[in-house]
């Protein structure tokens, strides 16, 4: 097997992530009221990201959407298996629309590098910016999933599930379950510029999104924190005004400057009262390119 690539591009096992595939003549139309993102702007080679929201303008999923020749591809976490199909079919009333979970029958390699992998013709490469970054997905049935990995393997450095972690926390990425749940909006997770089209025609929940679009204000925001002595910043923690361990939290208007200083502390364990110095940092942590 030849050595990963020197240049330090690497490739991810997204396969668990729920799939779904949209057919029908009305999936354009249908699609367009459900998601916040044009889905006329996903093509066969191109994903776009959007996010699927509830009519009080909460997220319920974070997807990336392509198409195919006759039909739209759905991806998103895999905790939303069963939930994704069901909020999307409690909508169709009288659609040509088909919704169907193709989650495993298929994987998904993703592929961090500028140029498009080489991988057997018979994978689908789509253009996918999911880490901040130039990415590809390779798309793959099931049965050949093996042979695609021995291929990417050769050709590029594996990233773990740890390392994806690492990557997203450093981009700035909210993760469905982490800091993306069913209580936050997109614009106060940095979805907007990724995730919402302004321009499209109306959808589940556009009224709360364009209401803050012309207030300017949101609750919260999503940021990131740097501890200030190298202790550990646990999932839960709670944030209180007064190397590095990093970590993603959202902070609550009136939004404290960069340099502010916090203290984390652990509410499940009010006795011990464990606090950690943490400090208020840019997103991303470190710019696309600049990963050890």
């Amino acid at each position: 097997m030849a050595a990963p690539d020197p240049t330090g591009t690497m490739f991810f096992d997204l396969s668990a992530r729920t799939k779904l595939r949209i057919r029908g003549n009305d999936r354009l139309r249908f699609l367009n009221g459900q998601i916040t993102n044009n889905i006329s702007k996903a093509t066969a080679t191109a994903a776009i990201a959007a996010c699927v929201l509830n009519t009080k303008g909460k997220t319920e999923a974070h997807v990336f959407c392509s198409s195919g020749p006759d039909y739209f591809s759905i991806d998103s976490d895999p905790e939303l298996r069963e939930k994704l199909q069901a909020r999307l079919e409690r909508y169709l009333i009288a659609d040509d629309v088909q919704i169907e979970d193709v989650s495993g029958h298929f994987s998904i390699f993703h592929v961090l590098a500028e140029g498009a992998p080489v991988v057997p013709a018979f994978c689908r490469v789509v253009s996918a910016s999911r880490l901040g970054e130039k990415g590809w997905d390779v798309w793959v049935e099931g049965f050949q999933r093996e042979e695609v990995f021995e291929q990417l393997t050769g050709a590029h450095s594996f990233g773990d599930d740890a390392s994806l972690e690492v990557i997203r926390i450093e981009r700035g990425i909210p993760r469905w379950g982490r800091e993306l749940t069913g209580e936050i909006i997109p614009v106060e997770a940095n979805l907007e510029e990724s995730c919402i089209d302004y321009e499209k025609g109306c959808y589940i929940g556009q009224e709360v999104i364009s209401r803050i679009k012309m207030s300017g204000q949101r609750n919260k925001k999503l940021s990131g924190f740097a501890s200030l002595h190298d202790a550990p910043l646990a999932a839960g923690m709670k944030l209180l005004p007064v190397t590095e361990e990093i970590a993603l939290g959202f902070m609550k208007r009136p939004f404290y400057p960069d340099t502010f200083k916090l203290h984390a502390f652990d509410p499940e364990d009010p006795i011990a009262a464990r606090t950690v110095r943490v400090e208020v940092a840019d997103l991303p942590f470190t710019h696309p390119g600049n990963r050890n």
